[in-house]
Order: C-alpha cells, then structure tokens, then sequence
C-alpha cells in the first residue's frame, strides 16, 4: 500500500520550480510513497483529489516579504476544504525561495504553516542544524557557501536563495540539497505517522 504525497508550487520566474522539483525526488526516493509534483494552478482544478492525499508540500516564492499572488489563490481556493475539515491530520510542510538571504522568507513559510495548521494538518519542519553538511563553515565570517545544505539555517521549512540568477544557475546546490532533503524528511514522517513507527 502507497501513501499519495503532493508537492505543489508556484513559481513566477523558475526558481521555485527548480525548488520544488528537488523537494519532489526526495519524496519519491522514499519507498511507499507516491509522490506528484503539480503547480498551484492545478491545485485549485483537483482540489478534490487532494482529499485522498496523506501529506502536501506547499512551495512559493517569497515576493515583497510573503508568499506569491499565485499560491495565495491555491489557499483562498482550498478554503472551502477547511469547513468539513477534509484535510485534517493530513502531513504538510512548505518551502520557499527568495532573491536575497532574508528576503523575509519566514513570513512566507509562516504563512503556508499557519494554513495548512488551520486545515487541521499536521507540519513537518527540517529537523536540520545551519550549515548541516559543513558545520566548520559557521566559524568563519563569511558562512556557508552555495553548496552547503541549509545555508540559510531554516527550521520551519527548506529555504532557497537565488540572488539576482536566472535558473538553472539558481537556486545553488546546497538549497537544491536541502530542499531534496527536506521532501525526504516528509514522506518519511508521512509513512511514519500513516503506518506507526513500529
């Protein structure tokens, strides 16, 4: 038996869909999981479909300090599913990018928790330290580079900076590392939690 996990996005420039594309392999390098990768767009035309769901990942840009007009209408569309509660207990997360290290990524990722929480779901956050694959990076003044794996040092969910570079050269390794490893985590708790632990 498979459980049927959803990583949808938004993504204005391609960025996001890079992001989101890494958070898709690693969900479905995890045996059991069936996972598929869908923009917000077709979101809001299966939203029925995603009853049948036991995790969704939500992925946005970060534009002007919170989440994309894109995905804030995949959300005020899915409102309807919040009256009978048909998502409750379902396991989500969220991910994101932005153009700078800040770029106040959080109140996005904030924003994505606090309505898939509304939804009755369950959150799943990185459960990665800053710098996870070069720990030694944090004691020097410039930090960790483009290839370390959470860079950013996000706990809520995988963040990715892109600066001012068109994709495929952004988002760089490390976020796309993190990102990859983030949709892991997921369908690994979405199992977890479908099946008990033992």
């Amino acid at each position: 038996m498979t459980s049927q996990l959803f990583v949808i996005y938004h993504s204005g420039y391609g960025h996001t869909r890079r992001q989101a594309e890494a958070v898709y392999q690693g969900a479905a390098s995890v045996e059991g999981i069936e996972a598929e990768l869908i923009t917000a767009e077709e979101a809001i035309a299966r939203l029925d479909d995603l009853d049948h769901a036991d995790a969704m990942i939500f992925g946005s840009p970060t534009y002007m300090g919170s989440m994309s007009a894109g995905m804030k209408q995949f959300v005020e569309a899915a409102a309807k599913k919040w009256f009978s509660l048909a998502w409750k207990d379902k396991v989500a997360g969220a991910f994101t990018n932005s153009s700078s290290f800040s770029g106040d990524k959080l109140n996005t990722l904030v924003g994505l928790m606090i309505n898939a929480m509304q939804h009755g779901m369950i959150y799943v956050g990185t459960a990665m330290l800053p710098a996870a694959s070069n720990p030694d990076a944090m004691n020097s003044v410039e930090g960790p580079g483009p290839d370390v794996t959470n860079r950013v040092g996000s706990f809520v969910g995988a963040m990715a900076t892109s600066f001012q570079v068109d994709p495929p050269g952004a988002p760089p390794q490390g976020d796309l590392a993190t990102a990859e490893a983030y949709g892991k985590r997921v369908a690994e708790i979405t199992l977890q939690f479908v099946r008990g632990r033992g």
